[in-house]
């Protein structure tokens, strides 16, 4: 693995929002990397102590603690609330990283009802709702903000056992392309990265070990890239960096689609 770059202060004077940033995984690892580029940073969760723990950690590793509050994508109040507590702590958001997912592995013929809505209500609706809030926002105080969502390679390819999940990937896809035509008028940038397998502790909890090395090793390099590698390019879009970039998904992958 290549040596970690240093920090170049790509968010300075940004206000982020990140959600399901709570625990060991991408969402803690953008919130990580925002910090060291010099944004504050709100990040949401639906779990209470791991959301508090990961602030703790991120206190110690960075030298400031961010901004908290529960929020869960599904329902449309938690997220209001999310917005009104971020615009009270920092004073407005000029990024979001919508980061909020959840998978499974069932085939289409034993997949219930039930399963197919909950991956397609936090995946997708809940990164609909938290887009169209923050939009909103950006858009009635005049912020030339940006939002990066986290899609999916399966967004692209087949893989068995993952109809309601890559269906929910890409459809984030899809919302990402055209609500940034939607946006641009508004000086507002809205990308979306596309990982294929980030390995940390919880996806190693939940999932197959024979499986998750399969995935790895199908990789270019041989392993799955670190939730730092994918939180590095997600910064990337929401720098200014990236101030010509709209409505792409970018694959964070060493395999092609």
């Amino acid at each position: 693995m290549a040596e970690v770059p240093t920090t170049h202060n790509l968010l300075v004077g940004k206000r982020v929002v990140i959600t399901a940033a709570a625990g060991t995984g991408i969402g803690s690892a953008v919130a990580e990397r925002c910090l060291e580029e010099g944004a504050s940073v709100f990040i949401s969760d639906i779990h209470d102590r791991r959301l508090e723990e990961t602030a703790d950690r991120l206190a110690e590793t960075t030298g400031t603690r961010p901004h908290t509050a529960l929020c869960n994508v599904t329902v449309e109040n938690d997220v209001q609330a999310l917005v009104t507590s971020a615009v009270g702590a920092m004073g407005g958001i000029d990024v979001l990283m919508n980061n909020a997912g959840l998978g499974g592995d069932v085939d289409l013929v034993d997949m219930t009802d039930e399963q197919w809505a909950a991956v397609l209500g936090v995946t997708l609706d809940g990164t609909m709702r938290c887009t169209r809030a923050v939009l909103r926002h950006m858009i009635d105080v005049g912020i030339n903000g940006a939002i990066v969502n986290n899609a999916s390679v399966v967004g692209w390819r087949a893989q068995a056992g993952q109809c309601h999940y890559a269906a929910a990937k890409a459809g984030v896809m899809a919302l990402t392309r055209c609500s940034a035509i939607e946006a641009a008028q508004h000086g507002i940038n809205i990308n979306a990265v596309a990982p294929s397998i980030a390995m940390h502790a919880f996806l190693e909890k939940v999932s197959d070990a024979d499986f998750l090395e399969e995935l790895s090793s199908r990789e270019a390099f041989g392993r799955a890239a670190t939730p730092r590698e994918v939180a590095n390019v997600m910064v990337f879009l929401a720098s200014d960096l990236a101030s010509y970039m709209t409505g792409e998904v970018v694959s964070v992958s060493s395999q092609h689609p």
